[in-house]
Formats: C-alpha cells, structure tokens, sequence
C-alpha cells in the first residue's frame, strides 16, 4: 500500500483491461479534433472565475462523449461523470480553465491571455474523457473529470470542494497535470516536493518620516530572500537545472515582494519547505520592531504549500516509464521553480493524487516559450496527445477493482 499526504492508501492496481495500445489507437483518431479545441479555447481566454464560455465548451464536449454533466459547480466548474462497465474504484482527474490575469504576466500585458497552459490542461482532460468513454465497455469503475475555475486566483478549488465535488461522488484519489518547460514527451515528478504556498503581511509606519522609513523598510524585508524570481532565460535554465539537483539551492528557499506605499509595506512571499513560514513571519516582525511605531498584521493564515505525495509520485513514474518509455520521466528534487501557488494543494489535503508536469517545450524553442506566465509562452500541442496517453493509460489503471 502507498500512502498519500491525507493519510490515505493509494493501492498498487495492476493493469487493467483497458490496453495502451487501444488508447494510443483512439489518440490518433481524436487528436486533429482535439488540437482545434485547444485553439478555439486559446483564442477566447476568460479572467478567474469569468470562464462562461469554456465551461459551456467543456460541456458540450463532456455530453457528447457520453458522460453525466453538471455544470455552475462552485462557480463555473464542470464535473463530468463517465461510469466503466465493470466495477471498479472512483478515481478524479482535475484540469484549469481559468486565463491569467494581465498583472499576473511578466511584464504585464493588455488583457488576460493562457500563457499558464490551462488550455493545454482542459483539452487534454477532455481527450481523457472522450477515450475512455470510447473504451467503456473495457473499463472498471468510475472516472469524475473535475473541470475547476479560478485557479490563478487560488480561490477555485476551495468553491469545489465547498460545493461537494469529491464528498458526492466519493472520490478515492484525484490527479493532475500541469505544462512545464521540459522536452515535449517527457513528463517532470516532484516526489515530496511540488509548489509552494503564499503569505502576506502589512506593515504600517508612523510619523513624518514614515515614507521614508516605508522603503528602507520594503528594502530591508526583501531582502529576506535567498532566490530571485528570473529576470533572462538564463537564468530559467539555472532554476531549471537546480531544481533537478539534489539538495540543490531550491531544495530550502524563500522568496519575497515587498513594496513600499506611502506609510506602508505590503509584503507577499513563498518559501519551501512551508514550515518556514513561522520563520519568516518572526524575521519580518524582527526588522519591524526596529522602527518604532511599527506595527505588524498578517490578515490571514498562509495558502498551503502543494505537496506531491512522495510514494504516490514514484508510483506514477514507474507507470510512466513502462507505458512511454524510460526516458519519458525526469525527476525534480526542489520545488518548481516559477514559484507560484497551486490550489490543486487542497484536493490532496483531502485524498491521495499526483500531480505531474507535462513537458511543452518544443525542440529548438526558448525556454521562455515553455515556461508559465511568460508573454511568448506558445507549447508545442503534440503534448496535448502525449498527455491524453498517458493520463488515459493512467486513470484506467487507477480504476481498476481492488483485487481484479
């Protein structure tokens, strides 16, 4: 038995009667079809928590296959239900479909734009589904694609979960992929690692000078940080390599914004491993307390870190491995670099999963057209087929009755 961060078992299912060779058949079949719909989703990117038109696209494309849909779940979010043949265990696959927010992209941009890949990451789940529907008759159990909204804002996947996604359809465990810059067709494991969390705090100054004692302050907060969001693709490769390195410089970090306003320092920052966030907070209340008149609030408890469950990621590699290859698998050994948050971090607070990296970078290509939130960010879309292959491969393997 392995077990997940919830304290759950995640069970070694062997191979189920669904084979690799028929998913790859019906990839092929499906995977012009599925590139338009990841170009129609692209060119109509909607704000968090705004994502009408892609859940009706959803949808369609869920009823179409034959699944049970319930749409306005926790929002905008889209639950499709697809019933195997035989019996079997309940297992969930979660995809974005939120666009980022023009703040949120380097170097700003004019409107909100999928340059984080959730539309890489719906229309796989949508080619998952149809797959397996095609294939139901030899499938055991139960799949729930949970098509979420909001994740750029960290406020989607609690709405879900509120509304009962997983209670409802008793899921057993939940699974994820997300786009990274690593080699189209390969696929990049965090075991006990994953994505760190977030934290904010305010500090308010008084007196005549309290501008100026804002900055210095601002100044002296950020400089906390022992690593520095990259500023050239250069620097994206380091990061890269050093979070494939072993008790490299990422395996223990932090990172910090602080920005003077007025008689104000506003402060967000993410650090792994998440216990550090007591430390950071003391560290902040230290150098406050050097000003006098500081004051020092932290308006609420830090967004939890996302953390892969160690054996359940390993287990993953090794199906990864047998079914695409051996060379299809790289391993992190620190959290992922562009260091921002996942609210994918509160499904595994609840059931067992993984969460993978799908390697979008085409041959050739910059680093920073595979890297999220960059403005040039353009995946190669033969990913899209080689994750619907291996998550269709994976979650009917995940079904499949204890025992069978």
């Amino acid at each position: 038995m392995v077990w997940g961060t919830a304290g759950r078992a995640v069970a070694h299912g062997r191979t189920g009667p669904v084979a690799q060779g028929s998913v790859d058949a019906e990839v092929a079949r499906l995977e012009r079809g599925l590139v338009a719909l990841r170009r129609d989703i692209h060119q109509h990117p909607e704000l968090p928590g705004q994502e009408r038109r892609t859940a009706g696209v959803v949808a369609r494309e869920l009823r179409a296959a034959g699944l049970e849909v319930t749409t306005g779940v926790g929002g905008n979010g889209v639950v499709g239900v697809l019933r195997g043949s035989r019996p079997g265990r309940t297992v969930a696959y979660r995809a974005d479909m939120d666009a980022v927010p023009p703040q949120d992209i380097v170097g700003g941009g004019a409107a909100a734009a999928h340059v984080c890949g959730h539309d890489i990451h719906t229309t796989v789940a949508v080619g998952v589904a149809q797959v397996l529907a095609r294939l139901r008759r030899q499938l055991g159990g139960t799949v729930v694609f949970v098509f979420q909204p909001a994740e750029e804002s960290l406020s989607g996947a609690r709405a879900m979960i509120d509304a009962g996604v997983l209670e409802r359809t008793r899921v057993e465990e939940i699974h994820a992929l997300h786009c990274g810059p690593f080699p189209v067709g390969q696929f990049a494991m965090a075991p006990g690692f994953g994505l760190p969390g977030l934290d904010k705090a305010e500090v308010t100054l008084s007196g005549p000078d309290a501008p100026d004692t804002a900055r210095r302050m601002a100044a002296e907060i950020g400089a906390l940080s022992t690593v520095t969001p990259p500023q050239t693709p250069a620097d994206i490769e380091r990061l890269i390599a050093d979070a494939q390195t072993p008790d490299g410089p990422l395996a223990r970090f932090v990172t910090v914004r602080a920005r003077a306003q007025e008689a104000k320092v506003s402060v967000s920052y993410r650090c792994w491993p998440q216990e550090r966030y007591t430390e950071v907070r003391q560290d902040i209340r230290r150098l406050a307390s050097s000003h006098p008149g500081a004051g020092v609030s932290f308006p609420a408890d830090p967004f939890p870190a996302m953390v892969c469950p160690e054996r359940d990621a390993r287990v993953l590699a090794h199906h990864l491995r047998r079914t695409r290859g051996r060379d299809a698998v790289t391993v992190l050994h620190a959290a992922f670099p562009p260091f921002s948050g996942e609210d994918f971090a509160l499904y595994l607070d609840r059931v067992p999963g993984t969460f993978t990296f799908l390697g979008v970078r085409a041959p050739g290509a910059p680093i920073t057209t595979a890297y999220p939130h960059y403005p040039d960010f353009a995946p190669d879309e033969r990913a899209i087929g080689v994750g619907v292959r291996a998550m269709t491969g994976w979650l009917a393997e995940r079904t499949t009755e204890r025992g069978a």
